[in-house]
């Protein structure tokens, strides 16, 4: 990888070096020598932009929640059509293929929450702004009179999330029968009988 200037863009760096680096050796086995291995640094010119591993990780959880939380929030405020924003919702709610290395890293992060409180942390936070994030587009879409729920708001939501996840996982994990087409087919078709139809 080039050496980037600046230290915004060093951060940059080296956050991209965890994805990267985790897409190839899983996140139990990483370590801070492998980051900064891969970002072209010693280990403690790592040190000197993160305290440890795990604050990096944090950061590198937070891109991940900038891009899946945050810019899917974002649609709220551009797409007026309640059935429309649900369907790009759940569009930008599943990795881009198997090679999405970001979303990769997201779900290495579910494999081992429970293993150490800062993944415990990381994943519920992900896990509520996902269901806000369904929820509040659902109840939009209520209040235009767009959907006619057969289920509560909050319990339609839990069931999308559970798709996006499951489907998500399949599509980084390289299942040739789930593509990222299908899976938004599939929750297309569970939001319809949901009462929310998507396009």
């Amino acid at each position: 990888m080039a050496r980037p200037k600046n230290q915004e863009e060093r951060r940059a760096h080296l956050i991209q070096a965890v994805i990267d680096t985790t897409a190839s050796t899983g996140l139990r086995s990483l370590s801070l020598a492998d980051v900064a291995r891969r970002a072209g640094l010693t280990r403690g010119a790592v040190l000197y932009y993160y305290d440890d591993l795990d604050a990096l990780l944090s950061e590198a959880y937070r891109a991940g929640m900038e891009r899946f939380c945050d810019r899917r929030d974002a649609l709220r405020d551009t797409v007026g059509d309640p059935a429309r924003l649900l369907g790009e919702t759940i569009r930008a709610g599943l990795p881009t293929g198997p090679d999405d290395a970001l979303m990769r890293l997201l779900y290495e992060f579910d494999v081992v929450a429970g293993s150490s409180p800062l993944h415990s942390t990381l994943v519920e936070s992900m896990y509520e702004r996902q269901l806000a994030t369904y929820r509040t587009v659902l109840e939009r879409g209520v209040d235009a009179g767009a959907f006619r729920l057969t289920l509560e708001p909050s319990t339609a939501a839990l069931n999308l999330v559970a798709l996006e996840d499951a489907y998500g996982l399949h599509i980084v994990a390289g299942n040739g029968q789930i593509s990222v087409e299908r899976a938004v087919e599939a929750m297309f078709a569970a939001a319809h009988a949901f009462g929310a139809p998507a396009v």
